[in-house]
């Protein structure tokens, strides 16, 4: 034994878990040997854990590969139909005319999609301010907010040929009405009830046609795609009942309000509910496989719409039987029945 190993004083005693490779050992200057260097318990676990972005590390050639040549193709494409343009602009003959008159049809077409998609974000936000003017109404009731709100109710129906009557009644008895809440329960059953029974029969009419396309279809992508499409065309039918008419993109954020609904309030809920109807009324036995699967998927539209109803509805149910998916699904089950022995017999 050397001097200068005697002059190193022996390591203290330290406590520390056995399986925990992450533990830092506190070492004081002291501890460190002359000459010598340190590495901790966590720099040498950093050390030698591998993770993914080290695995993957480097260039990705392949994405590079696709990007330059969606971009080539881009340009390729753009300045193809550059060329075409100003080639078919410059000739005076009748194929130039015929040019600029569809460039003109095109620039107007898209002038008039663009006013129809501004439209319909103006009305779902004149909706949207109608809901929160009648849900500060119900939370801190008042005789004069109340008739403030059922006025603008008013005004956001006026002209409504199949709510005349309704719109009718609502004005004849809104100065005898003197209870708190009973003018919006007024209005909610004279003005929106009538709405919620053709609201019922577009929900009922896409499941139908959703069920139907996925027992029949060949192909899952081709019913995926249907079922889709109904979908958002149904949410366009319900809001268009409701006053609100949004073009295709107000639909896709009623879609995504619609889905962020279900998600926040009912999603289990909507699951074990389908389930339980499923299990309970042993429709997977009696309908045959494809025309379960088009159950289910009909199912799944009901409850979509039922949703929609409820975010895209001014007043919430005060007085007005709210819509049910299981009586919805009942009906669709009875007419899937009806299908299916036709089909065998």
């Amino acid at each position: 034994m050397s001097i200068e190993d005697d002059a190193v004083p022996p390591r203290k005693p330290r406590v520390f878990k056995a399986d925990d490779i992450t533990e830092d050992v506190d070492f004081t200057t002291d501890d460190i040997p002359a000459g010598g260097a340190v590495t901790t318990r966590r720099q040498e676990a950093a050390a030698r854990r591998l993770t993914v972005a080290d695995i993957n590390r480097g260039f990705r050639f392949g994405g590079i590969l696709f990007s330059a040549m969606a971009a080539l193709a881009s340009i390729a494409a753009g300045l193809w139909f550059t060329r075409f343009v100003s080639v078919a602009l410059e000739r005076q003959d009748w194929v130039g005319w015929v040019a600029f008159g569809l460039m003109v049809v095109i620039g107007l077409a898209l002038l008039g999609i663009v006013l129809r998609e501004l439209l319909g974000f103006r009305r779902l936000a004149r909706l949207a301010r109608l809901r929160s003017l009648v849900r500060a109404t119900i939370a801190n009731p008042d005789a004069a907010s109340e008739r403030k709100a059922v006025s603008a109710l008013l005004a956001h129906y006026r002209g409504r040929p199949d709510l005349a009557w309704g719109l009718a009644r609502v004005k004849d008895h809104s100065g005898d009405v003197l209870e708190k809440g009973e003018l919006l329960r007024l209005s909610d059953r004279e003005l929106l009830h009538p709405i919620d029974r053709e609201a019922r029969k577009v929900i009922l009419a896409s499941a139908k046609r959703v069920a139907t396309v996925t027992a029949l279809s060949p192909i899952m992508w081709i019913a995926m795609g249907f079922v889709l499409v109904e979908n958002i065309r149904m949410f366009r039918a319900i809001a268009a009942l409701y006053g609100g008419r949004p073009g295709l993109l107000g639909a896709l954020r009623l879609a995504r309000n619609v889905v962020g609904h279900i998600v926040a309030t009912g999603g289990i809920a909507m699951t074990d509910d389908l389930l339980g109807q499923f299990v309970g009324q042993d429709v997977l036995r009696r309908l045959s496989r494809r025309l379960g699967e088009g159950a289910f998927n009909g199912a799944l539209t009901s409850r979509l719409g039922v949703v929609a109803v409820e975010v895209i509805r001014p007043l919430p149910y005060l007085d007005a039987e709210p819509l049910r998916v299981r009586e919805i699904f009942n009906e669709l089950i009875r007419s899937l029945r009806g299908a299916d022995k036709q089909a065998e017999g």
